[in-house]
């Protein structure tokens, strides 16, 4: 497999891991092998009810007996209209919520930039270090990290300006950070320039780091009092993950635009925006849409996620499966080679920890050394953070406990030969 791979595949879609799922359900996967795994890397967020999640399944094959595909554009569809209804009744916008699907979160926030811009009438965009918002070309000028992502591109669309983001893993404070944006507009760009502050509340790439709440405030009201939309990046932060809903309702904030994707679709391609009326009306009829956006068999999908979501109590037990991460996580660091056990960040279930050197520096090395024995050892796990050192935990929302303490005895039996290495 890997050969043909290496004969039709570009080089520039990379692998975490070098081998090829055959099967999975819930919270295991088996490789074209046999070999069995826990997983915790979820389609990097998608699963969050796992994978083939029942509910979802009967929805996808009901629709599929029915019709596959209409554009939403030229011949209108229950199944979209049904999660517009939901995002309508379930994200917290303030008055009025409208929405439009697309096919991923990338494609979500460009089209919630298209908005911000018609909205504004400026171009401006603030964003912030350590961000990730997506691979396609406005998205990339958002990302607040260069390598490998903008390598080699030149210009980005713009103009985008990045700013530190307040949280205990970067040091920086709330005071500092809106400091920041002081003086970005005293020495770079005239507030009236700025269309919009785009976000993530919780950082996802960027390795699970939780923006303070009271900065989230205080960009709503900046956003207020100058005109600009507030954008909140909940792609992979969004249904459930922290603990809320979305993690915005944390701090208690409104945004003025909710972009969504990955746990939407229950594994089916589909991402969203979710809006003020007014800022969503900005765009002329036809400004919206695309030809797969919103394809009915992942808008059933969609609904399937809703009930589970709501019926099963997930946001419940995200909240004791991000205790359960703590706990394990404090454990850890107990153990033998548990030094190489850095800082635990995140939210509810959304949840992170670092694998340090012995002088306490982030260690790169040692992650990977952890990836790749603990795939050996059954458990796939997902890297993230500014020095690629962090390991995101992104297993479903649905994983039995028991599964969790396996992983982390899994984890637990590798830290001596971790910490063999420099």
């Amino acid at each position: 497999m890997r050969d043909r791979q290496t004969v039709s595949v570009s080089n520039g879609v990379r692998n975490v891991h070098p081998v090829y799922l055959d099967r999975a359900l819930n919270a295991e996967a088996w490789d074209s092998e046999g070999n069995r795994y826990i997983d915790f890397v979820g389609g990097i967020g998608v699963l969050t009810i796992g994978h083939r999640n029942p509910v979802v399944m009967d929805r996808v094959i009901a629709q599929c007996d029915r019709f596959t595909h209409s554009c939403f554009n030229a011949l209108p569809h229950e199944p979209y209209v049904a999660v517009t209804d939901w995002l309508a009744e379930n994200c917290p916008i303030e008055g009025p919520a409208k929405s439009m699907l697309t096919n991923s979160g990338a494609e979500a926030m460009e089209n919630a930039l298209k908005l911000a811009r018609a909205f504004t009438g400026r171009t401006g965009v603030i964003a912030f270090e350590g961000a990730f918002h997506g691979r396609t070309l406005a998205t990339l000028a958002l990302t607040g990290k260069t390598k490998p992502y903008k390598t080699g591109l030149g210009p980005l669309p713009g103009p985008v300006w990045h700013l530190p983001y307040p949280c205990p893993e970067t040091g920086v404070s709330v005071a500092d950070a809106m400091a920041a944006i002081d003086k970005l507009f005293a020495v770079s760009a005239d507030p009236k320039s700025v269309g919009a502050i785009v976000i993530e509340p919780v950082q996802g790439e960027g390795g699970f780091r939780a923006c303070d709440g009271e900065f989230l405030v205080a960009l709503r009201r900046l956003c207020d009092e100058n005109g600009m939309v507030l954008i909140a990046d909940e792609i992979q932060s969004g249904f459930a993950r922290t603990g809320k809903m979305f993690a915005v309702e944390h701090a208690g904030v409104s945004p003025d635009i909710l972009v969504m994707g990955k746990g939407i679709g229950g594994g089916f391609p589909l991402g969203a925006i979710t809006g003020a009326e007014d800022v969503m009306h900005a765009l002329a009829p036809g400004g919206l849409g695309g030809t797969y956006s919103g394809n009915p068999v992942a808008c059933a999908a969609a609904t399937g996620v809703f009930e589970v979501l709501e019926k099963d109590n997930i946001l419940g037990r995200a909240k004791q499966l991000g205790e359960k991460y703590a706990t394990h996580i404090a454990w850890l660091r107990d153990l033998p080679g548990g030094h190489v056990i850095g800082n635990m960040r995140g939210i509810g279930a959304m949840r992170a920890f670092e694998l340090i050197a012995d002088d306490g520096k982030p260690s790169p090395a040692r992650l990977q050394c952890l990836l790749q024995l603990a795939r050996e050892n059954g458990l796939l796990l997902m890297p993230s953070g500014e020095h690629a050192n962090v390991v995101r935990l992104l297993a479903p929302l649905t994983i039995p406990f028991d599964q969790v303490d396996e992983a982390f005895a899994i984890i637990a039996k590798l830290l001596p030969k971790v910490a063999q290495v420099a």
